[in-house]
């Protein structure tokens, strides 16, 4: 016979009671908040005044762009600091062993059987002994 669950009654609702309270407070925030209408910049372009401002040409710019080439600049820093952060965490640790891509090194598998005696670049395959001298010179043309 199977039993249902059983609803836990042991529960503390002071978690639950929390969230609530502070969801009522910033609905109320927000709800008696005074919004007013949007006001950008009427005339100008922000890119430029910023450019202007790189190049302390500040009297070029129809726009303050103080303010926002301080955030630039602090945004373009924490960007370098987390690439710099990433490149660390990839790099390896042992520089001694030489790090390359996933490659057989030109070698041929012994277990890959092929229709050829001898590879396409000229050389025998690696694993065959025909049973010539290990010492004999190959050119892997046909004789």
């Amino acid at each position: 016979m199977t039993s249902r669950p059983r609803l836990a009654t042991d529960v503390n609702y002071v978690n639950g009671l929390a969230a609530l309270a502070l969801f009522v407070v910033m609905a109320y925030v927000f709800m008696t908040s005074d919004v007013s209408a949007p006001a950008g910049f009427a005339d100008g372009s922000i890119v430029a005044s910023i450019g202007y401002a790189m190049f302390d040409m500040l009297d070029q710019g129809a726009v303050e762009a103080e303010g926002f080439l301080v955030a630039f600049i602090v945004i373009a820093l924490v960007l370098d600091a987390a690439l710099d952060g990433a490149v660390m965490l990839a790099r390896r640790e042992d520089d001694e062993q030489s790090v390359t891509a996933l490659a057989d090194g030109g070698f041929l598998s012994r277990t890959k059987e092929t229709s050829s005696e001898h590879r396409s670049d000229g050389g025998s395959l690696l694993g065959r002994n025909d049973g010539e001298d290990a010492g004999s010179s190959d050119d892997g043309g046909d004789d």
